[in-house]
């Protein structure tokens, strides 16, 4: 067993947000033996994170009020508003944080929303880990999903054993916490760069009457592959149309990552475009669907649409 011993009424490690990845990642730790603790708003969430043997809690704060001296409090939540709810609103977890937990912060955030968040931690003795997640629910059940981290060494040293179980894959891109969010965002922007151009070339397949599956046979094994469009697209036409990542989280990520690039004075080209594409779909009220959707949107716009600009990210 990895995980460190429970005490009567202490865990170790303490998960807010047991969705999907929140879920597989309290799955994941309790099969490597670690005690957790839970709170999801959604009761059936709620309920499978009860199933796999952790501990749940009615708020935030009750459920870091077990959390024992020196455990890790993960945030396994959307974005920055719901951060900064689950640690400062009512019932927040904050209030319960003593001096020498760790906060694990995982969701895809502004990285001046992460540096706030931290700050305001410190101030109270607890230290704070960059770690946005990527690779999608069956990687982090398996612990396999990529895990990008930022903080002080001596933090990340103190909870290698819990992060070890959790990934495989772990790219320490620096001390400066905010720097697991820049890489975050790259990636991601990259990622809805590349399931854009995935389904527009698959909608222009159809178009020129090829058969979808054979033609992504063809580009999973040339030039054009990418893996994202291989694992969205492939499933789509399957007609899984399961919601297993949101496109509302690619079109916050990559609506994060252009106002990031601006905020240096990069404007890019492609990176804008793909954020006006998802942002589209949403304003066609496909949020709650798989992104994998998208395939469908090009479908449907096959002469192009009036691009909107990107969105810029609402002010706290």
């Amino acid at each position: 067993m990895t995980g460190a011993p429970e005490r009567s009424g202490d865990h170790p490690v303490a998960v807010i947000g047991a969705g999907l990845m929140g879920g597989a990642m309290v799955e994941r730790l309790r099969e490597r033996g670690w005690a957790v603790v839970v709170r999801d708003v959604d009761p059936a969430c709620a309920e499978r994170a009860r199933a796999a043997g952790a501990t749940v809690c009615a708020s935030a704060r009750a459920a870091t009020e077990r959390l024992a001296d020196g455990g890790v409090l993960a945030l396994v939540v959307v974005d920055a508003a719901q951060c900064r709810e689950v640690l400062w609103g009512e019932q927040g977890a904050a209030a319960a944080l003593r001096p020498g937990q760790t906060l694990l912060l995982c969701p895809t955030i502004a990285p001046e929303d992460t540096e706030a968040i931290a700050a305001r931690l410190a101030s109270q003795g607890v230290d704070t880990i960059d770690a946005p997640m990527s690779g999608g629910p069956a990687r982090a059940r398996a612990g396999t999903m990529s895990l990008m981290l930022a903080g002080p060494e001596a933090t990340l040293q103190r909870h290698a054993g819990l992060l070890a179980d959790l990934s495989d894959s772990q790219f320490r891109v620096g001390a400066r916490v905010g720097d697991g969010a820049r890489t975050k965002l790259v990636n991601n922007l990259l990622a809805g760069i590349n399931l854009a151009g995935a389904a527009e070339a698959l909608a222009l397949a159809q178009r020129l009457g090829l058969d979808l599956s054979r033609t992504l046979d063809v580009i999973e094994r040339s030039s054009g592959q990418s893996w994202i469009g291989s694992d969205r697209l492939r499933r789509r036409l399957a007609g899984d149309t399961a919601p297993r990542a949101h496109m509302s989280l690619l079109a916050k990520d990559t609506r994060l990552a252009v106002a990031a690039g601006r905020s240096t004075g990069h404007e890019g080209v492609l990176g804008p475009q793909a954020a006006a594409v998802f942002a589209a779909a949403l304003a066609q009220g496909m949020a709650g669907q798989d992104d994998g959707a998208l395939l469908d949107w090009m479908r449907e716009h096959p002469a192009g649409w009036p691009p909107p600009k990107p969105p810029t990210e609402p002010k706290p």
